[in-house]
């Protein structure tokens, strides 16, 4: 799967959690650039990841990421 087609999901993920189809999500998107991504919203986009690719993070890794293209790299190594 390549950045982008990762990034598509990530992005449809974070406009159902925080309930706006207007997201529009680049690798360099931070959550303080997306209105409603706040805490709560945070750890029900992480919850919702890991289900739509079936995988877990590590808490370390998250804590980490700075933007989306982080999260992007993160699902992409499994």
């Amino acid at each position: 799967m390549t950045d982008d087609e990762i990034l598509s999901k990530v992005t449809a993920v974070v406009r159902d959690v925080v309930g706006d189809d207007s997201v529009v999500l680049t690798m360099d998107t931070s959550a303080q650039d997306v209105p409603g991504w706040d805490s709560m919203a945070h750890i029900n986009i992480i919850v919702a990841l890991e289900h739509e690719f079936g995988m877990k993070f590590k808490t370390a890794s998250l804590e980490e990421a700075k933007n989306t293209g982080d999260l992007v790299h993160l699902i992409k190594a499994g």
